[in-house]
């Protein structure tokens, strides 16, 4: 199926639909998913992004800007997953707690306003990664039309750059919080830290980066273009002290560079007991 088919077939998706809640995050997912809702659905499509201490504080005016561009409603929900235990404890079921009470809310929202569906940006490739997320999906009814409109990241990402969509090449987000290994405590000092340190490389001109958060060690990835970058002495020196003044005692370069889902690699070993 051409891309263009597989566009069609997501709108086709939507118009049968005929209005829905939209899980919001401002990633280029879902921004192509709420520009086709908006297509079909007109301006009330009702575009729901959580906020809380695991979404970057910088994501939400781009968020805000995107909606308001295309006159959809669009709704502010906070979230209290560092409440509950259940999550801060964060074990490798983390993410179906937290989607567990986003997806609860966004149904609440889609009763009250006389909707039946609610949707969500997850594409294809999210199907080959460790998601407990989707256990909380089938819970709630959540469908994933760009699942089911055979989208991949890349069809995702050429689709929003034929629509002209500014988030087209806009790096892969993800809750700060898969920043944090496995079996590590949540703690709004974290995150706050891991924000802090990955802003920090925002400012030396890194777009696609993670700081993984391993106690005294932080683990940087980026794109193994930008390897030459990140290891000239200035720059290197800078990230040092900043990364230091953060409270790291160690400052390593992952040379397996930006991936999604790294803190699922040590899941087997997990499971094995090593």
């Amino acid at each position: 199926m051409v891309i263009e088919q597989k566009w069609d077939r997501l709108k086709a998706l939507l118009q049968e639909m005929k209005l829905a809640v939209l899980a919001y995050s401002g990633g280029v997912d879902s921004s192509l998913l709420l520009k086709a809702a908006a297509e079909v659905m007109g301006a009330d499509v009702i575009a729901v992004t959580a906020v809380s201490g695991t979404y970057p504080a910088a994501e939400l005016l781009s968020a805000k800007e995107f909606a308001r561009s295309l006159g959809v409603t669009h709704k502010i929900l906070p979230t209290r997953e560092l409440a509950s235990e259940d999550f801060v404890r964060n074990t490798p079921e983390r993410c179906y707690h937290c989607k567990k009470e986003l997806f609860a809310k966004l149904r609440e929202i889609a009763e009250t306003e006389g909707i039946s569906a609610v949707i969500d940006g997850s594409n294809i490739d999210d199907l080959k990664d460790y998601r407990p997320g989707r256990k909380a999906a089938e819970e709630f009814s959540v469908r994933s039309p760009l699942v089911e409109a055979d989208l991949s990241k890349t069809d995702i990402r050429e689709l929003a750059r034929l629509l002209n969509l500014p988030v087209w090449d806009k790096p892969s987000l993800a809750c700060l919080s898969s920043r944090i290994p496995y079996g590590t405590r949540i703690t709004p000092e974290i995150l706050q830290t891991v924000e802090a340190a990955e802003n920090e490389l925002r400012v030396h001109g890194f777009r696609q980066v993670r700081v993984r958060h391993h106690g005294a060690i932080a683990r940087i990835e980026v794109t193994g273009e930008d390897f030459t970058k990140i290891t000239s002495s200035d720059i290197r020196e800078n990230i040092i002290a900043a990364f230091k003044g953060l409270g790291y005692t160690y400052v390593c370069l992952d040379l397996e560079g930006y991936r999604t889902g790294s803190m699922n690699e040590g899941l087997q070993r997990m499971r094995n007991g090593e």
